[in-house]
């Protein structure tokens, strides 16, 4: 993406459609007048007087115990400086999105104009009886360790500047499980840190808290190495002076075991990197770019253990593995700090959980075979969805058993469930997809590139490099269309009827023509349907010109899906192909097929539908727990509706009976858990969450899902086409930029799907 794209889409991106990244929310009842008079007066003043009765109760009645304040002055902005307080709040903001996205923490961001250590001090202390916790965020240095300092001492809920602890946690995790790969002891190494603020010095305090020790350490700043006869010293940086008589950075890297950057981009060069002893463990987390690149790192050392601060290479040291679940974790105990032994406690949980057996999910989402513990995976994934019930339940503990609980957490597994529970509201499918489609993209042809919206989704997907865009329709308008957004890339663009074609198009048509010259297609007929956008685009495909196929913005889905099933075709055992909609709903992910194709399957059209579905949930990580939705529940109905839904189940537990599905039922008891525990105990969904829904006919299906897909806090991916022998999509008309995004997405870890089912059966072939 170029700088004035990259630009204009952040700043629309936060405007609009309204400004900002995060909002309050009410969380009680407040239609009837006899809601708002408990919400406010006179009903509020029961609450309020029970408070001041017993102050402890504000955490019973108001929502203290999960509200964090993320609290900056804007003067260590990463990246940016010191651009006061106002610049800063979009960065406060986004943190606050990324407590509620991971751990289900609401968060108020707290801009404070003062420079002024006392000030600010002050400020944090007049407000702290609103908040749970405080998250301190991008204050300089050395102000920033007399303000953390300070508060930690003289309030009673906890504290925790971001920017020191959380890279030092995350770090730490990793240099546990680097030395160990490494058969390296922590007593032992040489560590050499780049950087002296806040951050290098709280990593290199926990270091040592984790056993490295102070004679085997060196700090280098801006003026060289941090010796003791330096007058220039700060008291934190006294605490990391060296004896040693050597000032350069290169002199103290020579035979190091470990290096950790926190400093400038390219400091640590090839040369260095050579001078380091065997096995070198290099954390450069600088950003945006490292101390030294991660591919000329690898190139200088195949022995190697590195981690960055990027996504786009192993072992990301990234704070959002560990302030939403550290801070869950102390909120959930009502500790009056965040102190040593909880950190450490968020270290080990980290460490150990990279060493854990890697579920399917984390593997899908980052594109790999098999995640295990190694060089290229010391530290957890952050999309690893067992965060949530490892750090905090850590954390929680060390709270409790060093004395700075107030509340106890008696049943860990309930503890556990509650956890999970909170993830429920949030949703990380669409970021899954996003960073799958990067991992490995794919040529998706767009058909209807001729269309503003089409293209736009075209543009944000090459320049997330989540695909590669073929761009099909008038030449002529692409381009214009192209220049109109600032779509500056060299993306291949076909029009099916120009002369530039002809040899692609007879080509195509003499496939098109030997596929179906028995169902009374002549060639010429032929010819003239490759001239058709959709006709082309679907041979594109199917003779592996494109990987994808996106299509359906401008014309009805029935116009769409004839060419795509007359050139494509079915997968080998399908006789019918379906649709789903992954909806994206405040309690998870929901599939709800089938949404746009067959009008009255049969029970045994109803069962294939189930199992595409089944094998379609997998793709996206999740573990499928199928309801048939009838109006009837369980044999109560005689009618042949539900006669056709409970044969359909009779026929899936005969021929998959490892599948978890079950029916006929109703959509209430199919979505509340603990209704159809009570009612239907005997059921295989019993006890399990319900996450797709098979519905009797299109009738049901579509209009349950084109009405859900109209509420609030829901999204809808798809429709995604089930049983196609190739990856072709096809977009509900009109579709949004954002829901052509997420097809496109879709398309390309399809494509990704099929490309590896076809490795496997090769290999297999080959063993026969």
């Amino acid at each position: 993406m170029s700088k004035a794209n990259r630009r204009r889409e952040a700043l629309r991106y936060h405007a609009k459609p309204r400004p900002g990244k995060i909002q309050v929310v009410p969380t009680k009842k407040y239609a009837t007048q006899r809601d708002l008079a408990l919400a406010y007066s006179p009903g509020v003043a029961e609450p309020c007087l029970e408070i001041d009765k017993n102050t402890k109760d504000v955490y019973k009645y108001t929502n203290k115990g999960n509200l964090v304040a993320v609290i900056s002055n804007g003067t260590a902005v990463l990246g940016l400086g010191n651009i006061g307080p106002e610049a800063s709040k979009p960065v406060m903001e986004g943190k606050g999105l990324l407590f509620k996205i991971f751990a289900d923490i609401d968060v108020f961001d707290i801009e404070i104009d003062t420079e002024d250590v006392e000030e600010f001090i002050a400020t944090v202390k007049h407000i702290a009886p609103t908040f749970g916790g405080i998250n301190l965020e991008d204050i300089k240095a050395p102000e920033a360790f007399e303000i953390e300092n300070r508060l930690r001492a003289e309030l009673d809920i906890p504290v925790m500047h971001d920017d020191q602890h959380g890279t030092a946690i995350i770090s730490a995790a990793a240099l546990l499980n680097a030395l160990e790969i490494a058969e390296k002891q922590i007593s032992k190494v040489k560590i050499v840190i780049s950087g002296a603020g806040a951050a290098a010095v709280s990593c290199t305090r926990l270091y040592k808290a984790f056993g490295a020790k102070a004679q085997h350490i060196v700090m280098v700043d801006s003026s060289g190495v941090i010796r003791k006869d330096r007058e220039d010293l700060s008291e934190e940086k006294k605490e990391f002076a060296t004896s040693r008589e050597i000032e350069t950075l290169e002199e103290a890297i020579k035979d190091a075991d470990v290096f950790v950057g926190l400093s400038i981009a390219d400091i640590l060069s090839p040369k260095m990197l050579k001078s380091m002893a065997e096995n070198p463990i290099v954390f450069a987390m600088a950003n945006p770019n490292p101390e030294i690149s991660y591919d000329l790192a690898i190139k200088t050392r195949d022995d190697i253990i590195m981690a960055t601060g990027r996504s786009d290479h192993p072992n990301q040291v990234n704070n959002v593995l560990g302030f939403p679940f550290i801070f869950r974790g102390a909120l959930d105990v009502r500790a009056t700090k965040i102190n040593e032994e909880m950190k450490m406690a968020a270290v080990k949980a980290l460490a150990a959980l990279a060493k854990e057996p890697v579920p399917e999910q984390v593997n899908i989402a980052y594109d790999e075979t098999r995640l295990t513990f190694g060089k290229d995976y010391i530290i957890p994934k952050p999309f690893d969805p067992r965060l949530i019930t490892t750090v905090p339940p850590a954390v929680a503990k060390a709270a409790m058993q060093s004395g700075v609980a107030t509340e106890k957490i008696e049943n860990w597994n309930q503890y556990v469930e509650e956890l999970l529970d909170r993830m429920g509201s949030d949703n990380k499918i669409l970021r899954l997809l996003m960073d799958r489609a990067k991992a490995n993209p794919k040529r998706i042809v767009f058909a209807e590139a001729d269309h503003l919206d089409v293209l736009k989704a075209a543009q944000i997907v090459y320049e997330e490099r989540a695909a590669i865009p073929i761009l099909l329709g008038r030449t002529s308008v692409i381009k214009e269309l192209m220049e109109e957004i600032d779509f500056e890339a060299e993306v291949e663009i076909i029009d099916p009827k120009s002369d530039e074609q002809s040899d692609n198009l007879n080509r195509y048509a003499v496939k098109y023509w030997q596929a179906r010259k028995r169902n009374g297609v002549t060639l010429y007929e032929a010819e003239r349907l490759m001239r058709e956008r959709n006709y082309f685009a679907a041979m594109m495909v199917n003779e592996g010109d494109a990987d994808g196929m996106i299509s359906g913005y401008a014309r009805a889905y029935p116009t769409v899906l004839r060419p795509v099933l007359e050139t494509i075709g079915k997968f080998e055992g399908v006789d019918k192909v379906a649709a789903t909609n992954l909806m994206l709903t405040p309690k998870g992910p929901l599939f709800i097929s089938d949404t746009s194709i067959n009008i009255d399957p049969t029970a045994k059209e109803l069962a294939n539908i189930a199992q595409m579905t089944n094998y379609t949930a997998k793709i996206f990580g999740i573990t499928p727990v199928i309801a048939m939705i009838s109006y009837a529940n369980f044999g109560s109905s005689k009618d042949p509706h539900a006669a056709k839904v409970r044969e359909a189940v009779r026929l899936l537990h005969e021929s998959n009976p490892d599948m978890i599905v079950d029916g006929e039922l109703q959509t209430d008891f199919a979505l509340n858990p603990e209704m159809l525990q009570s009612k239907f105990p005997f059921s295989k969904l019993a006890g399990k969450k319900v996450n797709a829904l098979v519905f009797p006919n299109l009738d049901s299906a579509n209009s349950n899902y084109k009405m859900l897909k109209e509420q609030k806090g829901v999204e809808s991916i798809g429709p995604i086409m089930l049983g196609m022998n190739k990856p072709v999509h096809i977009l509900q008309l009109g579709a949004k930029v954002e829901e052509i995004v997420h097809m496109t997405t879709v398309a390309v870890v399809d494509a990704q799907q099929k490309e590896k089912r076809e490795r496997e059966e090769k290999k297999q072939k080959k063993k026969k």
